[in-house]
């Protein structure tokens, strides 16, 4: 299932890329270069950062349910 991005979000990362782009590798792109790179993003990183921050919420989850018990 792919991840959508609300209008919002997309346009605040669409210009946080271009920045990076500008500020550390002296060149600039457009929104075409900058909407490939977050679609990239979001398809090959995203969900493994996902998964984590899912794990993470079950171990935190599991620790708090754990000190109810004592």
């Amino acid at each position: 299932m792919p991840i959508k991005l609300q209008k919002d979000t997309e346009k605040y990362l669409l210009v946080s890329i271009k920045r990076f782009v500008a500020e550390n590798m002296d060149a600039e792109i457009g929104d075409l270069k900058a909407s490939l790179v977050l679609e990239f993003c979001v398809r090959e990183i995203g969900p493994s950062i996902y998964n984590q921050a899912i794990a993470d919420a079950q171990v935190f989850m599991k620790e708090k349910v754990a000190d109810l018990g004592s």
